[in-house]
Formats: C-alpha cells, structure tokens, sequence
C-alpha cells in the first residue's frame, strides 16, 4: 500500500470519529477509485505512489467538473457540495504550479527539444510531462505548450 493510500486511510479514521460527514464520504470515495484502480485488468497489484497520486486529481478534476455542471444547470446546492468534496481532495495533492512556473518549464522544454509549430507539440508534451507531474492538469499542460509553439 502506497503512503497516500495510508494517509487517506489514517484520515478517513479520524473523518469518522469526528463525525465529519463531508470528509468521511470523500475520502471513502477516493478509497474506492483506489481500490477499483488497483483490482482493475486481469490480477490485483498494489499501485505506485504516483499511480495513486494520479487516481486522486482524477477525482479532484472530476468534482470540479461535476460542480460547473450543476452550476450552470442551476442546481447550487449540489455544485456547493461537489466544489467542497474537491477541497478535501486538494489537500491531498501536491501544490499546484502557476501560469507563469508553468510557461517557464514550457519554454525550456521548448528550448532543449528545438521544437518549433504545432507539429513539435508531442516532443515538448513527452519531455514537460515528467517534470510537473501531478502539479498541473494535461489540459493547463497542453495550453502552455501550444501557446509556446504558436
């Protein structure tokens, strides 16, 4: 078991003693991802930190979704909620990079490849990828690049 899988355990524990309803359902959720994640394919295997850090911005992303659909479908209640669940799942996540940390990683990539229009985007993506990996989401990446390019 990974140690983001412990901590999520530790504190899905303390979620339940303390009664926190929110927190408790959250963390169960993402367990189960995990869980489903790591018995998924022909056998079970135990999964990689990184594969579960993965799994958790998956989840987080898919909140963030979840709540611009209820907002623009008018439900606030619901999107409130699901913007809350993606709160707790940030804090499992490492920090974030800025717009501006991001294009300086870009351009360097930029650089190092010689990469030029859009048809160096996948040599920029393979070396970029590795480096903000789970400090920023695929479609922030893209942009960056694509700007970079253009």
């Amino acid at each position: 078991m990974g140690a983001l899988k412990d901590q999520l355990q530790a504190d899905l524990t303390v979620a339940m003693k303390a009664q926190d309803e929110l927190t408790r359902a959250t963390l169960r959720m993402v367990l189960t991802a995990i869980g489903n994640e790591e018995v998924a394919g022909k056998e079970a295997r135990a999964l990689t930190d990184d594969e579960e850090l993965k799994i958790v911005a998956r989840e987080g992303k898919k909140r963030r979704e979840a709540a611009e659909a209820f907002h623009a479908g008018g439900a606030q209640e619901r999107a409130e909620r699901e913007l809350a669940e993606e709160k707790v799942i940030a804090a499992y996540l490492p920090l974030q990079l800025s717009d501006d940390e991001l294009a300086a990683i870009v351009a360097e990539a930029v650089a190092e490849t010689g990469a030029s229009g859009p048809q160096g985007m996948g040599q920029v993506m393979k070396v970029v990828n590795p480096k903000v990996a789970g400090r920023a989401e695929g479609g922030r990446i893209a942009a960056a690049v694509k700007a970079a390019l253009a």
